[in-house]
């Protein structure tokens, strides 16, 4: 660096996660060996989204800026050899959007500082990202607490002979939850056939829209749980629990250019079968005993409210004709069994599949995961948050920040595909199909 020695930014009390409406402020550091000559020493805060339809390519087709502003700390002058600090303070817009990283964009905030000298000597800059969190109560989404279910029918077919029908039937116990909460799901299989169906699987995904002119949709299966199959004739149920790891809120509100969907997708691998359980994922659990303190009140990570989501995101019910379909399959004194779990792709190190207490279902309100290692006063949180594929967040405190270590909690990598398959249907559009088939097969 030639004179400069030293120049960077540092955060008041080394905090690096903000949420809107906040200030963040901090100190340009500067340590010259010789004095410095300078016309301006200025400090930039800036904030934007920008996207591409090309994998990981920096040269974003579409951008928007969420924040721009720029302060002179020091006028034209000379910078004496030695240190020097100047402080400065930007307060961040109400409406800005979570921080994230993805594939084909990113939301990305940093402080920039910069030095400019004289002419035909050399100018200085330097940046320090620091990140937001909009976050998103899941108490202001209607009906947030209702199970989210899916029915769907299938037919047996042999040699162009029908051999008999089967029923998929799928429901959560919620429709949002928050990173380290248990998503309860439970299958029901009506298997009407002389053929035995193939394995059962549940899986968390996330769909991530990017809004290009030729819009790109990034799916990537979070969690991934498998269950056997169902023999011929019978009933059978399946009970089981996915993790919710570290993963940025739905919606991304107030970014117009991605936005982030999650799903439940329960399938059978023969005869193919799928439905899909739209869910939410936010910062603030659903408040289901309003009695009991929420879990902000007992020491956990504080999070201010934020306003209700506009336009409110519409939930759609149970499909209409689920009680018929579940009477004209389920009539005949079928077998009832219960569906053992095979595999499960939330393990511990050991590779035996994680046990949850029974009080996880009670409320659904602590986390569940095991403590990635924390800083010695304890001012850690249990395990921290993550943006997206590859920033963390920290401890909100003077503390040394600590990321997440625990790879229970951590999101896989993003996948490597240029362009991802296209996004699943709709559950409108699943319930519509799903009505047509039982409704031709009934004739």
């Amino acid at each position: 660096m030639g004179k400069l020695q030293e120049f960077e930014i540092t955060f008041t009390n080394n905090k690096v996660v903000y949420n809107p409406g906040e200030s963040v402020s901090g100190t340009v550091r500067i340590k010259t060996s010789h004095s410095l000559q300078f016309k301006a020493i200025k400090v930039n805060c800036v904030g934007s989204c920008g996207i591409s339809s090309k994998l990981n390519d920096a040269s974003w087709m579409l951008e928007e800026k969420y924040l721009s502003s720029t302060l002179s700390v020091a006028d034209k002058g000379t910078l004496s050899a030695g240190e020097h600090s100047f402080p400065f303070q930007f307060l961040i817009p109400a409406s800005v959007p979570t921080s994230f990283e993805g594939p084909f964009g990113k939301i990305l905030y940093k402080i920039r500082a910069f030095i400019d000298t004289p002419r035909f000597s050399k100018d200085y800059k330097t940046q320090r990202p620091f990140y937001l969190l909009n976050v998103l109560n899941l108490n202001e989404l209607p009906d947030i607490e209702q199970p989210s279910c899916a029915v769907t029918t299938k037919k047996f077919n042999y040699l162009l002979v029908k051999t008999g029908t089967l029923m998929l039937k799928a429901y959560s116990d919620l429709r949002g939850y928050t990173p380290g909460q248990v998503i309860k799901l439970s299958t029901e299989i009506h298997n009407k056939s002389g053929k035995d169906t193939g394995y059962v699987m549940a899986s968390l995904i996330q769909r991530v829209s990017y809004k290009t002119k030729r819009p790109v949709f990034d799916l990537r299966p979070i969690a991934e749980v498998e269950g056997a199959g169902v023999k011929a004739g019978k009933h059978a149920e399946w009970r089981e629990q996915i993790i919710v790891p570290p993963l940025p809120q739905s919606g991304l509100t107030g970014c117009s250019l991605i936005d982030i969907e999650y799903f439940i997708q329960v399938s059978l691998k023969s005869p193919e079968t799928v439905v899909t359980l739209p869910i939410y994922i936010g910062n603030i659990a659903v408040n289901l005993t309003p009695s009991i303190p929420h879990p902000i009140a007992q020491g956990a990570p504080a999070m201010p409210a934020m306003p209700s989501l506009s336009p409110a995101p519409v939930v759609p019910s149970a499909p209409p004709a689920e009680d018929n379909l579940e009477g004209a399959l389920g009539a005949g004194g079928v077998d009832s069994e219960e569906i053992p779990t095979k595999s499960h792709s939330q393990q511990d190190p050991s590779g035996v599949p994680l046990s949850m207490s029974p009080s996880v279902f009670g409320q659904a309100s602590g986390p569940v995961a095991p403590q990635p290692a924390q800083s010695s006063d304890g001012s850690a949180p249990l395990f921290c948050l993550s943006t997206g594929a590859t920033i963390p967040f920290f401890t909100d405190s003077n503390t040394t920040p600590v990321p997440t270590s625990c790879p229970l909690i951590l999101p896989p990598e993003y996948s490597t595909w240029e362009y991802p398959h296209e996004p699943p249907p709709t559950y409108e559009e699943s319930c519509s199909s799903n009505n047509s088939s039982f409704n031709s097969s009934m004739r």
